[in-house]
């Protein structure tokens, strides 16, 4: 059983040290142990610590792409070198390292294929009222979004099996940390939530530059992620609130016109009414277009998943490793 961790960074040739210094070297039930670190287009001296450090794998970006593609870069890395367990962590070393066992120990259990480390929010000292109000807040959408039960959705400390990195997909640029869980959620991936601790603060946020620009992408991010996964739902409802302000419209018409005994005057509602009908109806039939595009997104990710495995298992066979 191998396990790689594998640590995004931009400019963090201060602190990586720290974080990788925290890492385990051994785990009970993990054989062997690698280090693996996603070089995003960093400006300072964040790969030479990294190989004075003794880093076993480098990814480098010549320019900075952001932490979701770094995220997948990392993950693609970590397969293609044979880890059957994959661990996501920081390099501000604001997870505690040693809870790298609390991750890993209900995959190798069997009882989930992602596990996601669940922060104290409420009492990290650097995380003001508002920041910890936003955090639950954007943890109970996503646990909507993606009918799960995981406590803290923004937690970038996470462990997945190898049968979950390969399904993995993530089509913002922004992060990976939402989308994957409502990706996750529905399509049925066991995923649970294990409390960990947190380190006092040792840089300022570089995903969170703004509290109302962090706000905007995650919103964006979910309502897109739940489109893609739900789109019959999404656009349903949508569809259904239209029409059914058309039908209150109408109803409100037929009320004057009986009451009165002509409907002058309340031709603009009649007008309006017939506009939500329309926009409603077209709605659901965007939403059938979408759900039928969906379904053939699953088949497009089945495959997608074979083909991962013949590529990796062919550069493991290339290096003489034993197949996955």
């Amino acid at each position: 059983m191998k396990l790689i961790i594998q640590i995004p960074c931009y400019n963090e040739a201060q602190t990586l040290t720290v974080a990788l210094d925290a890492l385990p070297r051994s785990i009970e039930g993990i054989d062997k142990i690698e280090y693996l670190i996603i070089n995003d287009g960093s400006r300072d001296a964040t790969v030479q610590v990294a190989r004075d450090w003794g880093v076993t794998y480098i990814v480098n970006f010549k320019q900075n792409k952001g932490l979701a593609k770094g995220f997948m870069a990392g993950i693609d890395a970590c397969l293609r070198n044979g880890a059957d367990l994959i661990v996501n962590t920081d390099a501000d070393n604001q997870y505690c390292g040693e809870d790298i066992q609390k991750l890993v120990t209900p995959i190798l259990r069997g009882e989930a294929d992602i596990v996601i480390g669940e922060r104290p929010i409420d009492a990290i000292d650097h995380f003001s009222p508002l920041k910890k109000k936003l955090q639950h807040f954007g943890s109970y959408i996503v646990r909507r979004a993606s009918r799960t039960e995981v406590a803290d959705a923004p937690s970038g400390f996470r462990a997945y099996s190898r049968e979950a990195a390969l399904s993995l997909n993530v089509i913002n640029n922004y992060t990976y940390t939402l989308e994957t869980i409502v990706q996750a959620g529905n399509s049925r991936v066991p995923i649970r939530s294990v409390p960990v601790r947190t380190n006092p603060e040792l840089r300022q946020s570089r995903l969170m530059s703004s509290m109302l620009g962090y706000v905007k992408r995650s919103i964006v991010t979910i309502l897109r992620s739940f489109m893609m996964y739900n789109p019959l739902k999404f656009f349903g409802v949508i569809g259904g609130v239209l029409f059914g302000a058309g039908v209150l419209l109408g109803i409100r018409f037929l009320v004057y016109l009986i009451a009165t005994g002509s409907g002058a005057g309340h031709i603009q509602s009649l007008i309006l009414m017939s506009v939500l009908l329309l926009m409603g109806v077209l709605t659901w039939v965007v939403g059938m277009l979408a759900d039928i595009t969906a379904a053939n997104r699953k088949i497009l990710e089945d495959i997608q998943v074979r083909v991962r495995k013949l590529d990796y298992n062919e550069d493991l066979a290339a290096r003489g490793a034993p197949r996955k």
